[in-house]
């Protein structure tokens, strides 16, 4: 009981769920906006493409360093406050930044710099909110509430600026979550014994049955390729204004916000089962979205969102809950980031030439990429039941 006490006192889930707003209010600003702001620089989508692709694969490398040394140094909420100082410097550069090549480079830099942000924050909120007793999705909502509220702003901001001022608001977004990064308290509660050191193991993905169930996951977050890189300029090509963009960007995270909410309170699903019904609602909605559907239609298919980020979210998470040892978590994470990025790198490259050359159509092939990604999940789980009876590797984190 002394965490669940300790909890009250030191204010550890208030101070994350700040934390988790700001950055989050980062991506519903920059998720729709900033390939607006790369189009009025002039870029083709061929080169919004491969602009939005290039932090993924930066990060490729910066997360899985950022977070051996975050293990090694047990310095996890060190890094997230450099990260996120790093995030506004790196961001105010590529807002200064003018032509292809060198908006490229100062938005490869600033990946490096804030790239380990989002999946350290995750690992640090695990483990430290499990130490005090408390829940990780409540604490997470108001990282989806954060993205929410930046998506209604930047939409109403649409009718006051030029689309070259969205990067300024990204900056501005970047230092309120670097002003929170600087009340994150210790990862454990004070009093608590420390853990021994780390020891050097295997790589996560190494483990038996991890790898299916990785690679599933990425290519059903990878499906969301074309609606995160081009969603915006499609929708702006039919007519609907910035504010109704906005909106629609903000229901599909309230869609994911009622998952969260009653995730506890729905029949217990496996990891997996989560991520299987993850990829089916993905498949509906991307296969839905290749129809190029009315207007009209876009509020309910934006309600799926639930299914194929949050359903698919929360599989993932709680999978890796279950399979990291002790001491090991920022690791852990940025192994799983990592290839979660190598997928969405291809992906994401890819939609730019899909959308450039066949429109809504692109999203067909997401459709077909979520499929895929459930089949390897399903056939996983199937190939797992038969050899052990069990659907997920045993815990090996007693506090998981």
């Amino acid at each position: 009981m002394a965490p669940q006490t300790r909890a009250i006192a030191d204010g550890f889930g208030v101070r994350l769920a700040l934390f988790y707003a700001g950055l989050f209010v980062v991506a519903g600003i920059a998720m729709p906006f900033f390939p607006v702001w790369l189009k009025a620089k002039g870029l083709d989508p061929q080169a919004i493409g491969l602009v939005i692709a290039t932090p993924i694969l930066v990060r490729l490398v910066a997360v899985p360093i950022a977070a051996r040394l975050a293990d090694r140094r047990r310095a996890l909420r060190l890094v997230l406050v450099l990260s996120s100082i790093g995030g506004t410097i790196g961001y105010a550069l590529v807002g200064t930044a003018a032509g292809f090549p060198a908006i490229l480079a100062t938005v490869a830099l600033t990946a490096a710099l804030a790239g380990p942000a989002i999946p350290l924050a995750d690992a640090y909120a695990l483990r430290g909110l499990t130490l005090r007793g408390r829940a990780y999705g409540p604490v997470r909502l108001w990282g989806s509430a954060g993205f929410i509220a930046a998506n209604f702003a930047a939409g109403l901001a649409s009718a006051y600026i030029a689309p070259t001022g969205y990067i300024w608001l990204i900056v501005a977004a970047w230092a309120v979550a670097a002003a929170a990064s600087l009340g994150l308290q210790p990862q454990r509660p004070a009093g608590a014994p420390e853990p021994a050191a780390p020891r050097r193991s295997r790589r996560l993905l190494a483990t038996p049955g991890v790898l299916p169930v990785a690679v599933g996951a990425s290519l059903v977050q990878a499906s969301h390729a074309v609606y995160y890189g081009f969603s915006t300029l499609a929708w702006s090509a039919k007519g609907l204004s910035g504010t109704a963009i906005g909106a629609l960007w903000a229901l599909g995270v309230a869609a994911e916000i009622v998952l969260f909410a009653l995730s506890a309170r729905l029949p217990a699903l496996s990891p997996r089962g989560l991520l299987i019904l993850g990829a089916t609602g993905a498949v509906l909605r991307w296969g839905a979205m290749a129809l190029d559907p009315p207007a009209a239609l876009l509020a309910p298919l934006q309600c799926l969102h639930s299914l194929s980020f949050g359903a698919s979210f929360l599989g993932a998470v709680q999978f890796l809950s279950r399979v990291v040892p002790e001491g090991r978590a920022a690791t852990a994470q940025g192994d799983f980031s990592t290839l979660q990025g190598i997928v969405m790198a291809a992906a994401t490259s890819l939609s730019g030439v899909l959308y450039a050359n066949f429109g809504a159509l692109a999203y067909a092939a997401m459709a077909a990429c979520a499929a895929l990604g459930g089949i390897v999940i399903w056939v996983a789980q199937a190939s797992g039941n038969r050899a052990s009876g069990n659907s997920y590797p045993a815990p090996k984190n007693p506090d998981a």
